[in-house]
């Protein structure tokens, strides 16, 4: 019999930083009054109700994959990597339209990446939050030199259009990020957890089911529960809610939006809202919005960011950023 075995490991940097972000709108816009001559309701009570006045629906014939490599190729040609630089692509979706071949392979291939380890993740709405820790991860133990991490969703392919509860919510889209080594660590630490009581609040119950929402159940979770979260991420990164530029939580509803920010307490912060015109995303919602605004030049190079994502599971996730 041989003794212990001392194993090598890869060595170990500091931290991460996202070098990069991009997104992806489908062409087809779909406006309230779109909705209103397909279901009972209105513009107004749209508004009122989730905040949305638009939203991008993908075509029949437009796939995850297709989004994914749509925004991925746009953060990877911002970050000034080449795609022999990455090696690992993590895909946040809940909205895939069959279970394999996983989605980020053939992501990876579409971008002539060389090999690079590839995986799909679903935590569903806080999926891109749980997508960029494990790119953390991965890149402070030496697993991963450069990842790309993307969120991409087609919610449409899930809903019921007779529905008025779900089918004004959601939309499609995809957001990405690059993710690198770094000196002086970008991504803080990760604040994670989940409510499995309340599972059933979102769920899609089979393969020629929709989704179902039980959006009164959802808004008293998010509104009550999320904001301690991203506080305590802030306090795990080191930085005081006022010193954040900005707040990019989950586009779940502009009204839950805007009650989080309200129990951060961040004055100089601009909180994303991209919810109004891009609906309710899913995964693909946090990358969407920050990619954004920093084209929109509404947030400063180097300056921190609290990204919170929520949602199905109810699974939840928070962290602080290095705006690139």
């Amino acid at each position: 019999m041989t003794g212990p075995v001392t194993f090598r490991v890869p060595p170990t940097v500091p931290g991460s930083r996202v070098l990069a972000f991009g997104d992806y709108q489908p062409a087809r816009v779909v406006t309230n009054d779109d909705l209103a001559e397909m279901v009972d309701t209105n513009d107004e009570w749209i508004r009122s109700r989730v905040g949305i006045r638009e939203r991008r629906i993908a075509a029949p014939e437009e796939t995850i994959v297709d989004m994914a490599v749509q925004a991925g190729g746009k953060a990877l040609a911002t970050s000034g990597l080449t795609p022999d630089d990455i090696d690992l692509v993590i895909v946040a979706t809940c909205s895939a339209e069959t279970p394999m071949p996983n989605h980020a392979a053939s992501v990876a291939y579409r971008l002539g990446l060389n090999a690079p380890g590839a995986y799909d993740l679903n935590s569903a709405c806080s999926g891109f939050c749980y997508a960029l820790s494990a790119a953390d991860s991965a890149v402070r133990t030496g697993a991963a030199r450069n990842v790309l991490v993307i969120g991409a969703e087609k919610m449409s392919q899930w809903l019921d259009w007779s529905d008025r509860s779900t089918c004004i919510i959601f939309a499609d889209g995809a957001g990405a990020a690059v993710v690198a080594a770094s000196d002086a660590p970008g991504v803080g630490p990760v604040v994670w957890g989940s409510a499995g009581d309340q599972s059933d609040r979102i769920m899609i119950k089979g393969r020629e089911s929709f989704i179902l929402q039980d959006g009164q159940a959802v808004f008293r979770w998010a509104t009550t529960a999320i904001a301690p979260v991203a506080l305590e991420a802030c306090e795990r990164a080191g930085v005081a809610p006022r010193d954040l530029a900005a707040i990019v939580p989950h586009q779940a509803n502009l009204r839950i939006i805007d009650a989080i920010a309200r129990k951060i307490k961040a004055p100089d912060a601009v909180v994303a809202r991209d919810i109004v015109t891009a609906g309710n995303t899913s995964g693909a919602s946090i990358p969407m919005a920050l990619a954004r605004m920093i084209e929109r030049g509404e947030v400063p190079s180097g300056a921190p960011a609290l990204l919170v994502g929520f949602g199905a599971g109810l699974a939840y996730a928070a962290q602080v950023i290095q705006i690139p």
